[in-house]
């Protein structure tokens, strides 16, 4: 599985700080049993996929206008 990085994330999602909170809404999102739209490792925690949901343009800042 490729690597990712934080400079993959903000090319998504240019402001770290909208960033940082789409990853932790998608992460509990994915922690209570949402769908995840990427392959994962077994170990990966809901805060790694969630990185690479957005690293991958499956998810982006639009997220934090639909908040459960």
């Amino acid at each position: 599985m490729a690597r990712f990085t934080v400079a993959d994330c903000m090319e998504v999602i240019n402001n770290r700080f909208d960033m940082t909170l789409s990853a932790a809404i998608r992460a509990r999102q994915i922690d209570k049993g949402s769908e995840i739209f990427v392959e994962q490792d077994e170990l990966d925690k809901p805060t790694v996929i969630a990185l690479r949901e957005i690293s991958e343009k499956k998810v982006d800042d639009t997220i934090l206008s639909r908040v459960e």
